[in-house]
């Protein structure tokens, strides 16, 4: 599951006039197919349909086995453990098959992260089997971690209301703190829908609103960002830009600690704020360098692809870094169950 917040770069130039057919069809002849910007957004291997499934037959596969895995957590005390091997299995499959989606984006990182979850998947359902009694806690609370972080996160990306309504909330909140910290008037423009069949703005999109995988979760749906007088100012919001990936990795981790409720509460209201908030200071802090810094260049990037793809994302690693060591020291059960899950790793390097 991807941890860093991502903003995309608008690629198309859209006229001020709304229904103005979209730049890939204006560009392309009206053949979306052949747009560099279509295919870099929508996956060439799902159209193609080279991929080990199809995107409705594989999400199943992934909440069936979502579901097994919080069954088998709220059953932990009972005999679960062959539920919780299928559950595994089936959600490590199911971010399997992303990795030719993140291929085809040219995300080393990730397709090489998608890829190593089914084997790991694989060694978390052997180790169900296999755990002796210090282990069981640690793979019992991983169990309950992935089902009701991965979960949220999936319902989300494939609700297209949650999903658009997510990133309004954030971008609209990004361009107030921007507009808040600089006086820069920063409004919500056109949300675009990249669908199968084509591009089209969301109001004028007719597929299902309440499920779709007919696209990239993440660049299924974008809002520009716009200047009080309408014109664009080259950045589109995305659902990866609202930091609900890791927002939702800290809800489950923690939700499913063996501690009182009061004290799980009273985590997660501390560390949810703290991550919505340093979201937003980046965001802003993206778009003002791009609007600032419109000459900087630096190996052919501009201020904002230098910015988002290196400096955020290691200010967001190590923010990250820092919030696991605050709760690694209010929740030292938390860095218990770690250590467990890795001393595979770590005890082989001794």
């Amino acid at each position: 599951m991807q941890l860093v917040v991502r903003l995309a770069l608008s690629r198309g130039h859209h006229g001020k006039d709304e229904h103005e057919p979209p730049a890939c069809h204006v560009l392309c002849g009206g053949d979306p197919w052949s747009c560099p910007f279509m295919q870099t957004l929508i996956s060439n291997r799902v159209r193609e349909g080279t991929m080990l499934l199809d995107p409705d037959t594989v999400t199943a596969f992934g909440a069936a086995g979502m579901v097994l895995l919080a069954g088998s957590w709220l059953g932990r005390k009972h005999p679960v453990t062959a539920a919780a091997q299928v559950g595994w299995v089936l959600v490590g499959f199911y971010f399997f098959n992303q990795a030719w989606i993140y291929n085809d984006h040219d995300d080393i990182i990730l397709t090489v992260l998608c890829a190593a979850t089914l084997p790991l998947s694989v060694g978390m359902a052997w180790w169900e089997a296999n755990a002796d009694e210090h282990q069981r806690s640690a793979v019992t609370w991983a169990r309950g971690t992935v089902a009701f972080a991965g979960g949220p996160y999936l319902l989300i990306s494939y609700v297209p209301y949650f999903s658009v309504m997510a990133i309004w909330l954030v971008a609209s909140q990004s361009a107030w703190f921007l507009g808040f910290t600089t006086g820069t008037d920063i409004q919500l423009g056109t949300t675009w829908v990249n669908d199968a069949s084509g591009r089209v703005s969301w109001d004028e999109w007719d597929g299902n609103r309440w499920f779709a995988t007919d696209f990239s979760g993440e660049y299924a749906f974008q809002t520009e960002l716009i200047m009080a007088d309408g014109g664009l100012i080259g950045i589109n919001f995305v659902l990866a830009c609202t930091a609900l990936q890791s927002m939702v990795l800290f809800i489950g981790a923690i939700a499913t600690l063996e501690l009182s409720w009061k004290r799980r509460v009273r985590t997660l209201l501390l560390v949810i704020p703290i991550i919505h908030t340093l979201n937003l200071f980046r965001n802003a802090g993206l778009i003002w360098m791009h609007l600032t810094y419109t000459q900087w260049d630096l190996w052919g990037m501009s201020v904002f692809e230098f910015g988002h793809t290196y400096v955020a994302r290691v200010v967001s690693l190590f923010a990250m870094f820092l919030i696991a060591l605050i709760m690694f020291d209010l929740l030292p059960k938390m860095h218990q169950h770690i250590l467990t899950l890795s001393s595979p790793v770590t005890k082989g390097r001794r």
